[in-house]
């Protein structure tokens, strides 16, 4: 009898490159210095491994995609069953506001990415698949399962390598992540951004080398709510998030029946609906949280064992999403890719700051570390960047951004509806389809704009030329 191993293959091959990227960043101080993850070291560890040394061993990248996808979800549920308390509650201005600065940058991605195919296309790349600038929101601001799913299921267009590709730009996204993410902290400690207990919090040694020293007091990391000889407490916390995840596939499920019945148009819409799973996911973990709640069984959950819960589902993920990554096919595309990945990176470096120092008039640094994290990278990344100067989630700026989602899945519905229009343009040969999809992001910008003046107010255009507004101002 032979039982299937390759998900455990999978598995072993991101541990040992976990393993190795920790002893390097343990070691070496580039690493240390520019607080680059662990796990995203050990995605370029897995990146040659699996393009030139498994295939003559019959290991592919097949299994890695499908860990991207759902593992992202795993993190977000458990993120979002979490507890918010004391200092942490969240407020509305603070979540309506991180929502706008996310679908800012879905905004403004999406119109880079799509101007630059248009670019190309007229120019060196005739034949270039016009929704290829969406995988820039799709890598950059929705993550790296996003961008695999939605990529894939164009290459039933005709977009070869539309996987990898969508992939490539997370993985590029995660970079800009980390040491824009860096830049932005160590700019905000010479400018006078950062206060002192946060300047504090980044000067510990272990903090920079990834490890805690011998000899020193361990924190806490998680506590027991259940009796172990009847479950163990990780086993209750990881059914919460493990059935949660089930309704939501079987909402996705109910979903895809409904809009089988609008023909093409309707299948379409699941299979993107599908590539958003985390979305739903998040939204059922909310649903799961009020019931919780109302049947009074919240202090059996510990929010430690929860953050513990999706920082592994995150490792893994990310260390996957690189690892699964094809050369072959980024080499085809590696001009396009540097050149829309390049110019979006900077934009998202240069317009958060000046959006969040005026939409926000608390946590500014710590609001804007967490929106950039989670507009290159994925909501994890942000949280990492935000750990760094909030160590203990003290503030609510991370409960503003688990609450904000739901806001973010109503408001970016539209866009959703139409991301398959620059496919189609390819599919029948319309560019009308392609000019569509660019009214559609304008009109983004739009109202983008408006919801920031809204929530600066008078702040909104005081001293433009400023990346950053000043306090007094």
């Amino acid at each position: 009898m032979e039982f299937p191993w390759k998900i455990f293959i999978d598995f072993g091959c991101i541990g040992l490159a976990l393993l190795l990227a920790t002893l390097i960043r343990s070691k070496v101080r580039f690493f240390q210095r520019y607080l680059i993850p662990n796990a995203l070291t050990a995605g370029f560890i897995l990146l040659p491994f699996y393009n030139f040394l498994a295939p003559p061993l019959n290991i592919t990248t097949e299994g890695l995609g499908g860990l991207v996808y759902h593992l992202l979800s795993i993190s977000f549920i458990a993120m979002t069953l979490r507890k918010t308390e004391g200092k942490g509650k969240p407020k509305g201005p603070g979540i309506f506001g991180t929502a706008v600065g996310i679908i800012s940058q879905y905004a403004i991605q999406a119109m880079v990415g799509l101007l630059f195919t248009l670019l190309f296309m007229a120019t060196i790349m005739p034949k270039l698949f016009p929704a290829f600038g969406m995988l820039l929101p799709l890598g950059f601001a929705q993550g790296p399962g996003q961008a695999f799913a939605i990529g894939q299921g164009w290459e039933s267009f005709g977009f070869i390598g539309g996987g990898s590709i969508g992939l490539t730009f997370a993985a590029i996204g995660f970079l800009w992540a980390c040491f824009g993410g860096v830049f932005l902290i160590n700019y905000g400690i010479r400018k006078g951004w950062i206060t002192k207990e946060a300047l504090g919090a980044i000067k510990k040694k272990d903090v920079t080398s990834g490890i805690h020293p011998r000899g020193t007091d361990l924190p806490s990391g998680t506590r027991l709510t259940t009796e172990s000889e009847a479950i163990d407490s990780l086993t209750y916390h990881l059914c919460f998030v493990l059935f949660t995840y089930f309704l939501s596939y079987m909402l996705l499920k109910g979903l895809t029946f409904l809009l089988s019945f609008a023909g093409d148009l309707g299948n379409d819409l699941a299979v993107n609906l599908w590539g958003i799973s985390y979305i739903f996911a998040a939204l059922l973990s909310l649903v799961m949280k009020k019931v919780i709640s109302v049947l009074k069984v919240d202090h059996t959950l510990d929010n430690g064992t929860l953050t513990r819960i999706s920082g592994t589902a995150v490792d893994l993920m990310v260390a996957a999403s690189i690892g699964a990554i094809s050369l072959v096919v980024v080499m085809e595309y590696w001009l396009p890719i540097l050149v829309v990945s390049t110019v979006g990176g900077i934009l998202a470096l240069v317009t958060l700051p000046w959006l969040c120092s005026r939409m926000f008039k608390d946590h500014r640094l710590a609001r804007t570390l967490i929106i950039y994290g989670a507009s290159t990278g994925t909501m994890p990344t942000g949280l990492a960047l935000l750990r760094v100067i909030d160590p203990d989630f003290e503030t609510p700026v991370a409960a503003d951004y688990m609450y904000s989602t739901a806001i973010i899945f109503v408001i970016v519905i539209p866009l959703i509806l139409s991301i398959n229009l620059p496919a189609y343009a390819y599919k029948t040969g319309n560019m009308l389809y392609f000019y569509l999809m660019l009214g559609v992001v304008a009109a983004y910008m739009v109202v983008v704009l408006i919801m920031f003046v809204v929530l600066a107010r008078r702040r909104a255009f005081k001293q433009k030329r400023r990346v950053w507004l000043r306090e007094e101002e």
